[in-house]
């Protein structure tokens, strides 16, 4: 994205995060089925940074396993008091050598609204200013809690970041605050960062002193002013997570929106970073897309929905429906109120219809499985229809077992299929049957008790009861005795 590929990006991942009163470590909390270092990671690798060094601290092994799924190419670089920014860069500097020749950038791990465009920029601005750091600021409504950017009143260069807590009432007024991202002349960095003192409210090594001492050393400091100020917004409590997930999710919906998906009410739709869709597919209100869903071209999925790392093909019709890990052909229909489990794969033009739940099952093309069944580990062929309320037994108490069903067979309704067993091609079986054998191909399959009707049972067992007073009404056998 920017032809000034920087030497390093370092992540700043260190703090506890108490404010969000979690067991979980701050950045490892999620928006948008991503966790806020995660964005932050992926927003950095965009630079495409020989170096990529999230420093850790609170909960280290547990921020470490995660980042080890997240980017295999990251390193780590370990901050074991949390002594301020401007440690935490040193142990970062440290990891690499020490002192790293070239662009150094350094973002912080809670800002999962930073893009990779807006890093760009501000590596550009760098090299093109010939700075020794420069910072990415912004101008914001509200800038309490924020460094303030105090500017040189005739040059208009960045002067010095004051912290909101060593602010003074003038200072505090100010709107352009510091966003945490910098980029720095590595070498020029690590000599600096040699010099930072600790007498301030926190004793801690602020990284923003750097600009001060870099200033005074005669060199440039300059700024990227950000076009949205709401990508530098930091997380440090739930209601921030919150408010960062609808912000995502409002961008999210915007890029498909713009690529030519129809969101009927964005207001109640959810979408995960990782979730494509195709061309004129259709999402309508009350749906959530998680993981790695995909919705197909001409695909309509919702309302009221719940899709994770599934995939639907094109021209499928998704209706009140929660599925995870399953995939669904082109043209087949779901629900409503059906439940796709993992391993679920509907062919093309297939049916899971109401009150459908499947698992590890395998449907072939054209099959339907319109009512109130269970469908779990099976295979069932082509043009193939399953009668209402069908059960496939497959839990025998201790190990699961696979049914088989061919092709072109019809199932009647209330059919128990107690795995493992084979239906062959062609076969019928009759309705309330429990199939405990295999099936031949074509043949019908009757397994049941043979009806025996008791006259004059109800006169005789509940006489007086509205029952019994129908069935004398109607003339029923026994009906004499009441």
């Amino acid at each position: 994205m920017s032809a000034n590929r920087p030497a390093a990006v370092v992540v700043l991942a260190a703090g506890e995060g108490t404010r969000m009163k979690s067991a979980t470590p701050k950045v490892l909390h999620e928006i948008c089925g991503r966790s806020l270092v995660g964005h932050v990671v992926a927003a950095s690798r965009e630079l495409d940074p020989t170096h990529l060094v999230v420093v850790v601290g609170h909960a280290r092994e547990q921020v470490q396993a995660h980042l080890a799924t997240v980017d295999a190419g990251v390193r780590t670089a370990v901050q074991y008091e949390q002594n301020g920014t401007g440690h935490a860069v040193r142990m970062a500097l440290e990891e690499l050598g020490g002192t790293v020749e070239g662009t150094v950038v350094v973002v912080c791990g809670d800002t999962p609204l930073l893009t990779g465009q807006t890093l760009a920029a501000l590596v550009d601005t760098h090299a093109a200013d010939g700075n020794a750091v420069t910072v990415l600021t912004a101008e914001v409504p509200d800038s309490t809690g924020y460094g303030r950017i105090v500017r040189d009143s005739e040059s208009g260069a960045v002067k010095a970041i004051v912290e909101h807590k060593d602010a003074t009432d003038a200072q505090r007024a100010i709107r352009e605050i510091n966003s945490g991202v910098f980029a720095f002349d590595g070498v020029l960095l690590a000599d600096a960062l040699k010099k930072v003192r600790t007498d301030n409210s926190q004793g801690e090594e602020y990284l923003t002193d750097v600009l001060g001492i870099l200033r005074e050393a005669g060199h440039r400091v300059g700024a990227s002013v950000g076009g949205d100020h709401r990508e530098i917004l930091g997380i440090n409590n739930r209601v921030q997570l919150a408010e960062a997930r609808a912000l995502l999710n409002a961008r999210l919906l915007e890029r498909a929106m713009l690529g030519g998906v129809t969101v009927v009410d964005p207001g109640s739709t959810f979408v995960d970073v990782a979730v494509t869709f195709g061309q004129d597919a259709v999402v309508h209100p009350g749906t959530q897309l998680l993981g790695a869903t995909h919705v197909g071209e001409g695909a309509e999925v919702g309302p009221n929905t719940r899709l994770r790392d599934t995939r639907v093909g094109a021209g499928a019709r998704v209706d009140n429906t929660v599925a995870d890990g399953a995939v669904v052909g082109d043209s087949a229909s779901v629900g409503p109120f059906a439940y796709l489990r993992p391993g679920t794969v509907l062919g093309t033009k297939a049916k899971a219809g109401t009150y459908v739940e499947m698992k590890n099952a395998t449907i072939g093309e054209g099959t339907k499985v319109p009512h109130l069944s269970y469908v779990g580990d099976a295979t069932i062929g082509e043009y193939t229809n399953i009668g209402a309320a069908s059960v496939f037994v497959n839990y025998d108490g201790e190990h699961k077992h696979h049914t088989t069903v061919g092709s072109h067979c019809k199932t009647g309704s209330d059919n128990m299929f107690v795995a493992p067993v084979t239906i062959g091609d062609g076969a019928y079986t009759a309705a309330g049957s429990v199939i405990t054998k295999d099936v031949p191909p074509g043949a019908l399959a009757v397994a049941r008790g043979q009806q025996r009707n008791i006259e004059g049972w109800v006169a005789r067992k509940r006489p007086g009861s509205a029952a019994a007073q129908a069935a004398q009404s109607a003339g029923g056998a026994g009906s004499e005795g009441l």
